[in-house]
């Protein structure tokens, strides 16, 4: 999966960091960054991701699921998508990034992948089969 996110980081001008998690805030894979700082992203996104669905299920025509969160900061964006069943795709960009190449290039990755990107639930610590 590596020359996959790789790719996504490449093809995107302004693109830092790649990180795929599970729902539960697990590192499964990162590009552009140390693993101590993908497991504190990814930890971060499991409660971004826990409260984007709070939000969605007000929708009372939705189903309750989020697919996208964007995030603008001073200093570029953070896009979240759900990236298969418990499993998402984060992403930090410079504020120079096309947020419409971005968005679309992140869809196309999850749709090449988002099989691969599943992670199964937990049961006592260990993975549900």
């Amino acid at each position: 999966m590596d020359w996959m996110l790789q790719d996504l980081a490449t093809g995107v001008p302004h693109t830092r960091q790649v990180v795929v998690l599970s729902s539960d805030g697990l590192r499964m894979a990162q590009y552009g960054t140390d693993a101590d700082t993908a497991d504190r992203l990814a930890a971060a996104c499991a409660g971004l991701q826990s409260l984007s669905a709070a939000v969605a299920a007000e929708f009372p025509h939705g189903n309750g699921q989020m697919r996208l969160v964007v995030i603008e900061i001073d200093a570029g964006f953070f896009y979240l998508m759900a990236a298969g069943a418990g499993a998402y795709l984060a992403v930090l960009a410079d504020e120079g990034v096309d947020a419409g190449l971005m968005g679309h290039r992140m869809r196309d990755l999850v749709a090449r992948i988002g099989e691969h990107l599943t992670s199964p639930p937990r049961v006592d610590g260990s993975v549900a089969t």
